[in-house]
């Protein structure tokens, strides 16, 4: 099959060579650039991406040409189309990327560095790499990403991280102006690269990527899962990139969240039916830098229906319920993991009735905690927890 539609990238210089096309598309400024010479028909990206998105679709094999700044594979169109098109109907030809760019002026090794997209996206994306010593470099979506980004870190603790805006890189105009967070004030554009070098406060709480973040990081009514069991439980359900989590009586998310700080692309539908426990789930998720998290309010198994097939569930609540419990095993794909946490003697007892017909992995998880007994110190233990870890056949 003959390609249709060639994605070019193009940086702020000269334009290269491009092939011949019926229609051309591209941002305005970039089309500004061209030649009164080549197709009668150019149009400029149309807003959001899923209309761009249509828009090229319905030229679909005839001779288009996509003009991209950077790395059109990398958070750029050209991704988004080849997910779309078989392989045979669309050529890129990238050029280099803002990431590499931005790297080589600061002198970053780009291996070492986070990158990610903050265009057309929360900010709050930027939560899960905020560790200190971590270098971060992100597409923003105009001037105000940056003094946003620069108060979610002082929030943080991360108050004298240094930030540094690249200007039309690899332009005639390019610039760069650096500054620590806490005093991030200066005047930007709208076309940048925003790079973060992340310093903490010496109080500045540590939450990082792995699973098991404190109790206190999260808005809770006291319907969490407890930070060594949720450790446990992230770790039986094992997060992968692209993978969905069900999260079947959430509380306050704080395992379907801990899912999606764990793995790039993975996706989670919390399930909960109480309302202040949504608004609790929405505040954390927000907070602790996965505003992708899909939050549906009903009773569960009914809530259930129609969703997304799950790669991974988590029963935190009503496990003894039979009817929710084969409802959420039916809608687990083949291969999939599904865990269970029982505190109580008809939930153990239901765990243990589905481990001798299903199999999987029973175990008993007992956490003490240090407290005060009169003047001494001693451990108080906390509920015991019966975990089944199973995959469907």
């Amino acid at each position: 099959m003959t390609a249709w539609l060639t994605v070019v990238g193009v940086g702020e210089g000269a334009l290269p060579p491009l092939p011949p096309a019926d229609t051309i598309i591209a941002p305005q400024r970039v089309l500004d650039r061209l030649g009164a010479d080549g197709p009668a028909r150019r149009f400029a990206w149309q807003a959001p991406l899923s209309a761009m998105l249509e828009q090229v679709m319905a030229l679909r094999f005839t001779p288009t040409l996509i003009l991209a700044t950077g790395d059109p594979m990398w958070f750029g169109i050209g991704a988004s189309l080849a997910a779309r098109l078989p392989p045979g109907e669309i050529v890129v030809q990238p050029s280099v990327s803002a990431f590499q760019l931005a790297a080589a002026r600061l002198g970053w090794p780009l291996q070492h560095v986070a990158t990610l997209s903050l265009h057309g996206r929360p900010p709050e994306l930027i939560q899960p790499h905020v560790v200190p010593g971590a270098r971060l470099l992100a597409l923003t979506s105009d001037r105000a990403t940056a003094p946003y980004v620069a108060r979610l870190l002082t929030a943080r603790g991360y108050g004298p991280s240094h930030l540094t805006v690249l200007e039309n890189l690899g332009g005639p105009d390019e610039c760069r102006v650096t500054a620590e967070a806490h005093a991030f004030a200066a005047p930007i554009g709208d076309f940048y690269v925003l790079a973060v070098d992340c310093v903490a406060d010496s109080g500045a709480p540590l939450l990082p990527a792995v699973p098991g973040l404190p109790d206190e990081a999260f808005l809770s009514d006291g319907q969490i899962t407890k930070r060594e069991v949720r450790a446990a439980t992230l770790a039986k359900l094992a997060p992968y990139p692209g993978a969905l989590l069900w999260d079947v009586g959430a509380g306050c998310g704080s395992v379907a969240i801990e899912w999606l700080r764990a793995a790039r692309d993975a996706a989670a539908i919390a399930f909960e039916r109480e309302s202040e426990r949504l608004q609790m789930i929405a505040v954390n998720a927000t907070r602790l830098g996965v505003p992708t998290l899909r939050i549906e309010n009903g009773d569960a198994p009914h809530s259930l229906v129609g969703m997304p097939t799950p790669d991974a569930v988590f029963l935190g609540g009503a496990v003894a319920d039979e009817p929710l419990f084969e409802a959420c095993w039916q809608a687990l794909r083949p291969g999939g993991r599904l865990v269970a946490n029982a505190v109580t003697l008809d939930g153990e007892a239901a765990l243990l009735a589905r481990q001798a017909r299903l199999g999987g992995d029973l175990v008993r998880l007992d956490v003490a905690t240090l407290d005060s007994l009169g003047g001494h110190r001693a451990f108080h233990p906390r509920r015991t927890v019966t975990q089944w870890a199973v995959a469907r056949p």
